[in-house]
């Protein structure tokens, strides 16, 4: 059975159809409207080797700010739900990533308990046409609408696109892991019997 979700939000800000399958290749057809967004969230399934169809119509006149939160919320509901009863799931990942000079740390545990811990060091106000500070919002928006705990550290400073780029490839590579089966797991990996 395909580990998939398909949704769709539409508000007076934004509309947004996304389909996200946990076990894919890689493969992503996504339009944001902001191209380094799309160029971030492309790592992301390249690497996590999920699929992503993504088509997103925001109100970019006023900013990025309500396509790239709302983005995030729809994306952490896709991962809740097609990570299902969680029974089986190794429900913790990690990953230490380089890119180039810098060095990001992330941490994933699909819990059921949202909370992020975000340490960046941005020193640009903006990653193309993007603010900088919306990487903190998308992986918030993730991870509470997820319900994951999420860890995100800037390990070594260095190019603001490589910090950012090296942060949704590491949040990439910890997902997937945390999304594997392990056949030993035979209900929820919890000493409290649920998550």
């Amino acid at each position: 059975m395909e580990r998939e979700a398909s949704l769709e939000r539409n508000t007076k800000e934004t509309q947004i159809k996304l389909k996200l399958t946990l076990d894919g290749t890689g493969s992503s057809d996504i339009c944001t409207g902001c191209g380094f967004f799309d160029h971030m969230l492309d790592g992301f399934t390249r690497h996590g080797l999920f699929n992503l169809y993504l088509r997103v119509s925001g109100d970019l006149e006023v900013d990025v700010h309500h396509t790239i939160e709302d983005t995030g919320i729809v994306l952490g509901n896709a991962i809740r739900e097609a990570v299902g009863d969680k029974k089986g799931l190794v429900r913790f990942g990690s990953s230490i990533l380089p890119m180039d000079e810098t060095l990001v740390l992330c941490a994933v545990d699909l819990s059921g308990r949202p909370y992020l811990v975000f340490d960046d060091a941005f020193t640009t106000e903006r990653l193309g046409t993007m603010d900088a500070e919306m990487v903190r919002e998308f992986f918030y928006a993730v991870s509470y609408a997820a319900g994951m705990n999420l860890h995100l550290k800037v390990l070594q400073l260095g190019n603001n696109h490589h910090m950012a780029e090296a942060m949704f490839k590491g949040f990439a590579k910890a997902l997937d892991q945390a999304t594997q089966s392990d056949a030993r797991i035979t209900d929820v990996l919890s000493t409290k019997g649920s998550l």
